[in-house]
């Protein structure tokens, strides 16, 4: 039996949704080991003069817990 848990994250990028995804993969792998899934809750970019300037996503990431 393995157990799996999931935490909340936000990733942002100033390129791209799939730069802000990696982003919350890499910033969350430097705590967690074993990371199995993400699944992206919501999007959203930050917009000045006119011209998106971030980006970011909130995601669920699951990992699978060493026993």
């Amino acid at each position: 039996m393995s157990i799996v848990k999931v935490i909340e994250v936000i990733g942002s990028s100033e390129k791209g949704f799939t730069e802000a995804t990696q982003n919350a993969v890499e910033d969350a792998s430097k705590s967690l080991k074993n990371i199995k899934s993400i699944y992206i809750k919501h999007m959203n970019a930050n917009v000045e003069n006119n011209k998106i300037v971030s980006y970011a996503v909130n995601a669920k990431i699951s990992f699978e817990v060493e026993q």
